[in-house]
């Protein structure tokens, strides 16, 4: 009887591997559940400055639940966001990723599936137009070089695509759930420059090259996820004219009018974002909510 007593009290001390297994998914998934009820999670790749970094501020600023993953080359070197990351410290995360990095890429996959599991949201918000003695608009096709064609499809297409296809499990993970919207959201920052129909000027070879290829590159992935029902959609999104440091050298023939603040096209941005529905899938909207041909 004693020993009966004892191996008893042993089974109770130690509970079987698979108990213990069964603890721990029990633990992790209430833990990621509470995440989810908690406003959710959101990443904004390309968050340093511009646009990206105000689309950061915006979704702390706005409410006081939910958590966002900032992502950029450089961390240290990120000045807003280091400021950001001093008055948010328990809900904004920084991460190195470089978009001709793939690794860095898979990095900052396995660093959100470690802390959170899942992602609501992700906003490409990289990209470039011009680099001082490297790539510049193209007036003409006698300008048009390999390098820059490559470089442009590089920073504005193949990267964020590659972003999406790591951050996919994580998105089907997490879906609409601790959001208001009933699906997850893949908002990629386009080009109206980027739509063949409405290019009636010409010139801008690589800037508006890439940007055709990301619009058809995300609306290809839109197609999948609508084929397999993931609780994922992709939009791409057209800002406008922003007053950022892309747009400064250009800005000389822009209307007043017509040149926005960050936080005006954020605003807006976020409001399409925050509104969209499942069959809203593919789509190409403009900053004012318009959608645009491809």
């Amino acid at each position: 009887m004693r020993r009966l007593l004892e191996c008893h009290r042993l089974f109770v001390a130690t509970p079987p591997a698979g108990a213990l297994r069964s603890i721990r998914r029990a633990y992790f998934s209430t833990s990621a559940s509470s995440l989810k009820l908690d406003g959710g999670v959101s990443l904004v790749q390309g968050a340093s400055r511009g646009i990206g970094l105000e689309f950061v501020k915006q979704l702390l600023e706005k409410t006081h639940k939910g958590h966002v993953v900032a992502t950029c080359r450089n961390p240290d070197g990120a000045t807003g966001l280091l400021e950001l990351k001093t008055r948010f410290t328990k809900r904004l995360s920084i991460l190195q990723l470089d978009l001709t990095v793939e690794t860095t890429i898979e990095a900052s996959a396995k660093s959100i599936t470690e802390r959170y599991g899942f992602l609501n949201l992700l906003i490409n918000a990289s990209g470039i137009l011009s680099i001082p003695n490297v790539l510049q608009p193209e007036t003409t096709l006698s300008k048009v070089e390999k390098s820059s064609l490559m470089l442009a499809y590089e920073i504005n297409a193949v990267g964020p695509t590659l972003v999406i296809k790591h951050m996919w499990p994580l998105l089907k993970a997490g879906g609409g759930s601790g959001t208001e919207r009933d699906v997850a959201v893949v908002a990629s920052l386009s080009a109206r420059v980027g739509s063949i129909g409405d290019n009636h000027l010409g010139g801008w070879h690589s800037y508006r090259s890439s940007k055709a290829a990301l619009n058809q590159l995300t609306k290809t992935i839109s197609v999948e996820f609508g084929r397999k029902k993931d609780p994922v959609i992709c939009i791409l999104l057209h800002p406008g004219t922003v007053d950022t440091d892309l747009s400064r050298p250009f800005q000389r023939n822009v209307p007043e009018a017509k040149l926005f603040t960050r936080e005006f096209s954020v605003q807006k941005l976020l409001n399409i974002i925050n509104n969209v529905k499942s069959h809203d899938n593919g789509k190409f909207f403009a900053w004012d909510g318009q959608e645009i041909p491809w």
